[in-house]
């Protein structure tokens, strides 16, 4: 019984951490609160993270091109559209020849906006090559996730103090 708990807790930070927008900047703050243990937790999250990725860079332009015109999800396809074309202009200019570099460090830094979907769409509108694209993502997932541990860690450590 407490496996299976346990395991649905695991599944939920998963599921979190591939959902667009939140990523693992939710996911590891949940696991945190839920007291998982944190290696694990820090894992399964990057794992989540990064599963979307190679689908988001191969299909997803394609897809949000096909449904720009479409009447009920038209709107939100030109909004997806724009933000990866403005996030792929961004990381180019401040970037110049470290594109790459530049990439690692847009998903890597967890701002509202920012994390692996969204550079893996611009890296894609930018034609950037696809196994060194994954790569630097991931190495950004990897620091994002560090980030956000110790942040939570902060946070959680400051609550438990007050109670």
């Amino acid at each position: 019984m407490y496996l299976c708990a346990v395991f649905k807790k695991y599944l939920i930070v998963f599921l979190i951490s591939m959902v667009p927008l939140i990523e693992l900047r939710g996911a590891i703050p949940y696991a945190v609160g839920f007291e998982l243990p944190l290696v694990p937790s820090y894992i399964v999250a990057v794992l989540g993270n990064m599963l979307p990725v190679p689908f988001v860079f191969l299909f997803a332009r394609r897809i949000l091109e096909w449904g720009k015109d479409k009447k009920v999800i038209g709107g939100f396809f030109r909004w997806c559209l724009e933000k990866g074309a403005k996030g792929g202009r961004k990381l180019e200019a401040k970037a110049g020849r470290g594109l790459y570099w530049a990439l690692l460090l847009f998903v890597g830094i967890p701002l509202p906006g920012t994390g692996a979907w969204t550079g893996t769409l611009a890296a894609s509108f930018l034609n950037m090559d696809f196994k060194k694209s994954v790569l630097f993502v991931m190495l950004g997932v990897i620091l994002a996730g560090v980030i956000m541990l110790l942040a939570s860690l902060g946070v959680f450590g400051a609550i438990s103090l007050i109670k």
